[in-house]
């Protein structure tokens, strides 16, 4: 009994770490250091403004080209320094044909569809300005975007520079995009801390830079293109940093459904990474890279959802053994799970409906999210086998 009750609080621990105390530990390492005054001031280059490629992969997104290519041509930097460059290799529904039209924008375009990865990878290589600036067709940036991202480079140890992912809210907001709404707020808040400290782990697709010399070919089953391009600039002794007011403006899911649909490619994705940057995991060799690696990813990707999976059969054999109504602190955690998923249900229940009460979807949206990873462990376990089976087959 007293081994499962160590169990018990290691897996506590651990989630209780993952979503709240590293964000606790975090603050106050950061209020300490102003305190303090530690650590050096970032030195920006105010007058750096080279040419930028705006670079945007798509696939069959003519109802988007229109949008995107007048909030491109809107965003304040100069333009003759701002090249505009479209890759849509495969697209059949005439948006290579649009495009065209269009003397602001450079098209690379192939019959040939060979998926986002192999785009960016062909594309990639008649990038000639010094930074690149990647985006999606149906996001659109702030009017400020690339200035405050460009600004950023202005400091020679900056490799990479994320903006921030707004969901697009309506007056009546369902579950989906009460949930991921709150969820990228938070999100927002530990970036920024994260890049006060030394550096965020993990750019957002819908809007980040790189300096162009670190781009590195890219696998092509890569889940997450955004977070292994990024990393791996970290990788190479560069920070990733932050502007929440570069932002890129995209609608959430449309549904719940929906949305765990997207999470359980991106935890596939995660995991497929956590494999791939496994040399990041060295303190060792990284340092406050790698600390902030393991809280704010790996955990969540791996032991977490692991965690909470384990911890209501856990905390049920523990309370079933000492009395259901006993005034326990087990009892006390046993009941406020049992709560968290009666709201979880109800959060399902009201999925579709508009509401205010956004509380509601708390609890539904970080059940999403858990079961996304244990589902996209799945999808990766599958994948991977499937790969090895090909390559055995090729082999023989």
């Amino acid at each position: 009994m007293e081994t499962l009750k160590l169990l018990f609080w290691i897996l506590v621990s651990i989630i209780i770490y993952t979503y709240i105390g590293y964000a606790v530990l975090l603050y106050l390492i950061i209020r300490t250091r102003r305190f303090l005054k530690i650590g050096a001031t970032n030195q920006i280059d105010d007058s750096y403004e080279p040419e930028v490629t705006l670079f945007i992969t798509a696939y069959n997104e003519k109802d988007y080209v229109e949008a995107k290519m007048k909030n491109s041509l809107e965003l304040d930097y100069p333009k003759d320094k701002l090249k505009i460059v479209w890759v849509t290799d495969g697209s059949n529904d005439g948006s290579p044909e649009l495009l065209k039209t269009y003397a602001d924008a450079t098209l690379f375009h192939l019959e040939e569809r060979n998926g986002k990865i192999g785009a960016m990878n062909r594309g990639m290589k008649f990038v000639k300005t010094p930074i690149v600036i990647f985006s999606d067709a149906n996001t659109m940036l702030g009017k400020e975007s690339i200035k405050r991202i460009v600004k950023l480079f202005g400091n020679e140890k900056v490799g990479c520079v994320s903006g921030e992912k707004r969901i697009f809210n309506n007056k009546s907001e369902t579950a989906s995009v009460a949930g991921e709404g709150l969820y990228w707020k938070y999100e927002s808040k530990l970036k920024k801390w994260d890049a006060e400290l030394h550096s965020v782990v993990g750019a957002a697709g819908e809007l980040f830079a790189i300096k162009t010399h670190l781009y590195k070919h890219v696998e092509k089953d890569t889940l997450l293109d955004d977070f292994i391009i990024s990393l791996r600039v970290a990788q190479e002794g560069y920070t990733i940093q932050y502007d929440p007011e570069a932002f890129a403006i995209e609608k959430a899911s449309a549904n719940v459904k929906e949305e765990l649909k997207r999470k359980i490619r991106i935890s596939a994705g995660g995991i497929q990474s956590v494999v791939r940057l496994r040399s990041l995991i060295n303190v060792f060799k990284f340092g406050t890279l790698s600390f902030q690696y393991i809280s704010h990813r790996v955990l969540r990707w791996t032991l977490t959802p692991l965690s909470i999976l384990l911890l209501i059969p856990l905390s049920f054999y523990l309370v079933y053994n000492l009395g259901f109504l006993n005034f326990t602190i087990y009892a006390v955690l046993f009941w406020l799970q049992i709560i968290f998923y009666i709201l979880a249900l109800l959060g399902w229940f009201l999925e579709n409906r508009a509401t205010r009460i956004k509380v509601l979807f708390i609890p539904y949206y970080f059940f999403i999210m858990n079961l996304s990873v244990v589902l996209g462990f799945i999808r990766y376990m599958r994948n991977n086998q499937s790969v090895n089976w090909e390559r055995a087959l090729r082999a023989n």
